[in-house]
């Protein structure tokens, strides 16, 4: 138990900006893959600002748009909008490369290009409209718990993303952070699926609860196959944004059966 708990304080300190005792840092050496295994419990933690502001927002009668635009919002903050940095990089490499070395060179600029602008927005978007679906259909408490499931669905994606494909850059970050091995990714699966469906159930029920987890399998499955194929690998950025297209997957199947 307490190896669960510090992979999961260094996987929320490594996927946000939330503090954490220095006592789980005592191995600096350690690389960042091995606590990945604690992904999906981490999403708990790095949703519960969010969860917390939107149910407090819904349940004092604000309309569920701007509650969940709000909400994406904290998140975004919470996070140092560290997914949405993948995102935007991967969505400029992937369809303004010619070739792999020409999106790898892209997705490693730090200027954002009119496909990264538009997968940022599009994101938001449809973050915020699915936050917002869920809670126009629900009670409030139910709308947070939602917010919660899709954090740990989409962070234990990231996860068998990161496990199933090699580093595409041996030199890059994702490789020096080290790959999770069989059964970090299957924990985080099995972890993340658990809390996915009970936390899923209030607001869509079974129907919504597996919809959610079938759709983030899919799309992380198709994801991860373009980036083999664009880049032969995973990067750091194409984990960020496995996060967040399976996010968006996740509040879609809740959404479908609200």
């Amino acid at each position: 138990m307490n190896e669960i708990i510090g992979d999961t304080a260094r996987a929320v300190a490594f996927l946000s900006r939330l503090p954490v005792p220095d006592r789980y840092f005592s191995d600096e050496t350690a690389p960042a893959a091995q606590s990945s295994r604690a992904y999906a419990l981490a999403g708990i933690v790095v949703a519960l600002p969010a969860a917390i502001a939107f149910f407090v927002l819904l349940a004092l009668g604000l309309a569920p748009l701007f509650a969940a635009a709000l909400a994406v919002l904290c998140q975004m903050l919470t996070t140092g909008a560290l997914h949405e940095d993948g995102l935007a990089d991967c969505a400029d490499g992937f369809w303004g490369g010619r070739d792999r070395d020409s999106v790898l060179s892209i997705m490693k600029d730090s200027t954002i290009g009119a496909y990264g602008g538009l997968a940022l927005i599009m994101s938001a978007l449809l973050r915020v409209a699915g936050l917002a679906a869920i809670a126009s259909g629900t009670d409030a408490a139910s709308s947070a718990l939602a917010l919660i499931a899709v954090a740990a669905t989409s962070r234990a994606a990231m996860v068998w993303h990161w496990h199933i494909l090699p580093a595409a850059k041996p030199d890059g970050v994702a490789a020096s952070a080290g790959r999770p091995d069989g059964d970090a990714m299957v924990f985080a699966a099995l972890t993340g699926a658990a809390i996915a469906f009970v936390l899923g159930l209030p607001a869509s029920g079974i129907a919504g609860a597996i919809s959610m987890l079938v759709l983030a399998a899919i799309v992380c499955s198709g994801f991860s196959r373009i980036a083999g194929s664009k880049i032969g690998g995973h990067t750091g950025d194409t984990i960020g944004a496995t996060q967040q297209i399976c996010e968006i997957a996740s509040l879609l199947g809740l959404a479908l059966w609200v």
